[in-house]
C-alpha cells in the first residue's frame, strides 16, 4: 500500500509541475512574476491586509513580502495605506489595475485549460471535478 501511494504521490507531483509549466507558458508577456502574482491573487480573493498576514498567507519571509509588495506598488498594482489602529503598520490593497491585470491573467490560463477540457469526455470532466475537489483539500489543509 505505501509503494502504491508513494507512487501516486510521485505521479501527481509531476502532472502538478506539468500543469504549471503550461499555466506559465500562458503568461509570456506578463509584467509580474510568479510570486507577486500570487500575493495580487490572494488580495483579490480575501480582500487588504497587512503586508505580514499576507507574508503569512503567501509563506514567505515578511522582509520578502515586504519587497515584494514595494515592486508591486511601483507597478502600480497595490495601495498601501495606513492602518486605522497600529501606526507601525500599513494596510495593503489591490488597486483597479492590479485587479485588471489579475483578470487578464487568469483569462490566459482559462483560455487554455478550457480547449484543453472540452476535448474530454463527460466521465474525465466528471473524475477532474473529483478531483479538484480532493486537491483544494489537500492544499488547504496545509499545516
Amino acid at each position: 500500500m505505501i509503494s502504491d501511494t508513494r507512487a501516486l504521490a510521485g505521479d501527481l507531483a509531476i502532472a502538478v509541475v506539468r500543469l504549471t509549466r503550461h499555466l506559465r507558458g500562458r503568461r509570456t508577456d506578463s509584467r509580474v512574476t510568479l510570486t507577486q502574482l500570487s500575493a495580487l491573487a490572494t488580495l483579490g480573493s480575501e480582500g487588504a491586509m497587512t503586508p505580514g498576514a499576507l507574508a503569512a498567507r503567501e509563506r514567505v519571509q515578511p522582509p520578502s513580502m515586504t519587497r515584494v509588495i514595494a515592486s508591486l506598488h511601483d507597478l502600480g498594482f497595490v495601495g498601501r495605506t495606513p492602518h486605522p489602529t497600529d501606526g507601525r503598520q500599513i494596510i495593503v490593497t489591490l488597486s483597479e489595475s492590479g485587479k485588471e491585470m489579475l483578470a487578464d491573467e487568469a483569462q490566459a490560463r482559462e483560455a487554455w485549460l478550457t480547449e484543453r477540457l472540452e476535448n474530454l469526455d463527460p466521465d474525465s470532466l466528471a473524475t477532474l471535478r473529483s478531483a479538484v475537489e480532493i486537491l483544494s483539500a489537500l492544499v488547504n489543509d496545509e499545516n
